[in-house]
């Protein structure tokens, strides 16, 4: 089924934000994070940008394979945003097509490809040098559609206490919990 960019969704252009402080991904409140932010974009895409620190090198000036797969999840996650959807990485395949070096912004680019059901599918790229640079990672996920309750009923419970005395992060859970 064609994807459809919910009604109340951000406009293009308008930047998300973080979906929580400690997120690893997205979040300001860790000091290794990768601190990515993302926009809305046209459609059922997003875009985003995260500048590889030394904290994320593997390879001696590199950045880590896993971290970039980090970037390209939270990337992806964050598509649902545009859907009105609580959901979480069910399956992620990622191409590492270059090397990262540390100090690069990586600028990415996601799409929602189909959704079907609870199943949401999309893909991603990473390109250096800019947003018309070369591809240097890129990847396909499925998400899977859940309930707030996935979070409350396997989270630590300190940190959904957290969450949820944030009236932000109440807001924004109400908000998702109309979908179907």
């Amino acid at each position: 089924m064609q994807p459809v960019r919910h009604p109340d969704a951000p406009a293009p252009g308008e930047l998300l934000g973080a979906h929580y402080g400690e997120c690893f991904g997205c979040g300001g409140d860790q000091p290794h994070g990768l601190h990515l932010e993302a926009r809305a974009g046209d459609g059922v895409g997003i875009t985003a940008e995260f500048t590889v620190r030394r904290a994320h090198q593997g390879a001696p000036g590199l950045a880590h394979g896993g971290v970039l797969t980090s970037a390209l999840d939270e990337t992806l996650g964050s598509l649902n945003w545009l859907l009105r959807t609580i959901a979480v990485t069910g399956r992620l395949e990622t191409d590492f097509v270059r090397p990262v070096p540390v100090g690069t912004v990586l600028h990415l680019e996601a799409r929602v490809t189909a959704v079907a059901g609870r199943k949401i599918y999309s893909t991603a790229t990473g390109r250096i040098g800019g947003p018309e640079g070369p591809v240097a990672v890129r990847a396909d996920a499925l998400f899977i559609e859940v309930k707030v309750d996935h979070f409350i009923d396997n989270g630590r419970p300190e940190e959904i206490r957290a969450a949820m005395s944030d009236p932000d992060q109440v807001r924004r859970a109400r908000a998702f919990e109309v979908n179907p």
